[in-house]
């Protein structure tokens, strides 16, 4: 019996002593916010994807196989998800106010990667904002200019 508990136990503590625990790594949590803004909208684009593939890539430094595990984890990690909250606390943990509201921008290059603002799409970034303590003049502010580097001129 005692052999079943500590066996117990060295599994509870196996994704720690492995590396960082996926469901505190802020790649994961970033990927996942990506995926769900990439589906806000209803219409998932393949251009949308390669964009989102991109900006993981060049963000975390990361391709092949690494790239793709991290693409999968973000997608699993955002259809389990009830709410915004999980991926949010891990990136308050993990980033300072600069890096959220880089992660903010990214939010927004991944919107206008089809050309457009869908509601759904703002209405998500705008909630991933606030729980991100990035306040409103910028987030703004970073809608313009990722709305203006993919041609769409600044609102």
């Amino acid at each position: 019996m005692l052999d079943r508990f500590v066996s117990f136990i060295k599994q509870l503590d196996a994704p720690k002593r492995g590396g960082q625990d996926s469901s505190d790594d802020p790649r994961i949590a970033a990927a996942a916010l990506m995926f769900h803004v990439v589906n806000a909208d209803g219409i998932l684009e393949e251009h949308e994807v390669a964009k989102l593939r991109g900006l993981l890539s060049e963000t975390y430094e990361v391709t092949g196989e690494a790239l793709d595990a991290l693409i999968a984890a973000g997608q699993k990690a955002d259809q389990e998800a009830i709410d915004f909250y999980a991926f949010t606390s891990v990136l308050n943990r993990h980033l300072d106010e600069n890096a959220r509201k880089e992660l903010i921008g990214l939010l927004w290059e991944v919107v206008y990667a089809d050309g457009e603002m869908h509601e759904l799409e703002d209405n998500t970034v705008w909630r991933v904002a606030e729980l991100l303590g990035v306040d409103n003049r910028d987030r703004v502010e970073l809608r313009r200019r990722a709305k203006a580097e993919a041609g769409g001129g600044a609102d």
